[in-house]
């Protein structure tokens, strides 16, 4: 298996060098307006490429296809309460549980095939590295699976289709680079009906099988985007999931396809969005506002916050009904933090709330009532880190203390609230 693996990785940089040999030299500005274009982990904006239209490729006669390799991985050290995955009103569950694991291991290519046409494909593995399984066992072998697989064409400036598995959110969160997070990972509530294959949307790690049509407008502050994707699909009959959005860039227009979730000071940014998620009888509709400044000499501030109601719809016997699958709620999301520019450092913290608030038909405990049920399914997530920029994206580590705070179900009646505690030292590096 290893060596059939690394046989495979010799062939594919084998096609890589093949390839680039092929392409006629480029200019060094060139080269590096388009190095990482189509690696949608780390978005152009931030690591200083040119826009999408100033690295149109040449005449079509002179055209030649590129290619781009990349890797993403993130390696943590983590100490844990045990009941912070699993609340329970037991003392034991207060106990740290410790390790070390490979989170994110991510092969990435991508390239441009025509003039006006390109592609990227992304591996991962699909459970983290060196964590304990239950039973005494330690996972230790992970084969990749596949996480993105996109083709993009670009009719004009104001009208592109990319179709394939991509990620798939109505808010910024739920479309924000891997590779460009400033917290160590996405908000607890953004995935939660779409990450897994049992997940009540059936995703893929946030990801979904479709087609997106995405184009902009008012000298490209204007951003849309509408998509059709598969969805919960229980017998090949099921409506097709619809999700929108609609973006305005006050200051500097951001054309990436997957967002970055804070911008180290590179360019003004100032973004108010709305969108929708739709499937059957299921809805999401949310709003959010993204805004990346100067703030002093120091440095900039960057404060991603947004707002989500959702709700799997009132009818359990409806043949496409998620009514028994996602109770109606509200989620609440904000992240702030401040780039310190000369010692490459940036604080942050950030909160998040799940407000359930599920209709009678959506309660599937028997005998309990929708209060009952809303306190148990509710719960907060706060906490803070610090990162330390050793080159900007490409390699970076982060401190973050994370609570998530329950309501406890107690032997005696009524509920108690819990918190458990999370700390994670990750580092990051990603080579393109």
């Amino acid at each position: 298996m290893k060596t059939h693996f690394f046989s495979t990785c010799l062939l594919i940089a084998g096609c890589v060098g093949t390839l680039y040999a092929a392409v006629p030299e480029n200019t060094e500005k060139e080269r590096k307006a388009r190095k990482g274009e189509h690696l949608r982990e780390i978005p152009n904006s931030v690591i200083g490429n040119a826009s999408p239209e100033e690295t149109t490729a040449p005449e079509e006669e002179d055209f030649k296809p590129t290619l781009q390799f990349g890797a993403l991985m993130h390696m943590y050290a983590y100490g844990e309460q045990a009941g912070y995955n699993a609340p329970s009103s037991q003392s034991a569950a207060k106990d740290w549980n410790k390790g070390f694991s490979i989170y994110r291991a991510r092969f990435l290519l991508g390239g441009q095939l025509t003039k006006k046409g390109s592609f990227f494909i992304e591996t991962e593995v699909p459970t983290p590295v060196g964590i304990q399984l239950g039973g005494g066992e330690k996972n230790v072998k992970v084969a990749p699976v596949l996480l993105d697989a996109q083709y993009e064409h670009v009719f004009s400036n104001a009208f592109q289709v990319i179709a394939g598995m991509q990620l798939v959110s109505n808010n910024r969160n739920g479309l924000q680079a891997a590779g460009s997070l400033m917290a160590n990972d996405f908000t607890y509530f953004q995935y939660p009906y779409n990450m897994w294959s049992d997940s009540p949307l059936q995703g893929n790690f946030g990801r979904d099988l479709g087609i997106n049509l995405r184009g902009f407008a008012a000298k490209d502050r204007l951003e849309y985007r509408l998509g059709a994707f598969t969805g919960r699909n229980l017998d090949g009959q099921a409506p097709l999931r619809i999700v929108g959005r609609a973006a305005y860039n006050f200051l500097d227009p951001e054309k990436d396809f997957y967002y970055a979730g804070t911008k180290l000071g590179a360019g003004k940014t100032v973004a108010l969005a709305t969108g929708f998620d739709i499937q059957g009888r299921y809805h999401n509709l949310s709003a959010d506002l993204f805004a990346d400044l100067p703030a002093g000499a120091a440095g900039s501030l960057t404060l991603n916050t947004a707002f989500q109601y959702m709700s799997g719809g009132s009818d359990p016997n409806s043949r496409y009904s998620f009514a028994h699958l996602i109770p109606q709620q509200t989620v609440q999301f904000l992240e702030l933090g401040y780039y310190f520019k000369a010692p490459r450092l940036q604080p942050y913290i950030r909160f998040e709330n799940q407000a359930v608030k599920a209709l009678r038909e959506q309660v599937t405990s028997g005998g309990i009532t929708e209060a009952e049920f809303n306190k148990f399914n509710s719960s907060t997530v706060y906490g803070g880190g610090l990162n330390y920029f050793f080159d900007g994206y490409k390699t970076n580590l982060r401190l973050s203390y994370t609570v998530r705070q329950y309501n406890v179900p107690q032997a005696a009646g009524g509920f108690s609230k819990e918190s458990f505690g999370q700390i994670w030292t990750q580092l990051q590096f990603f080579i393109f």
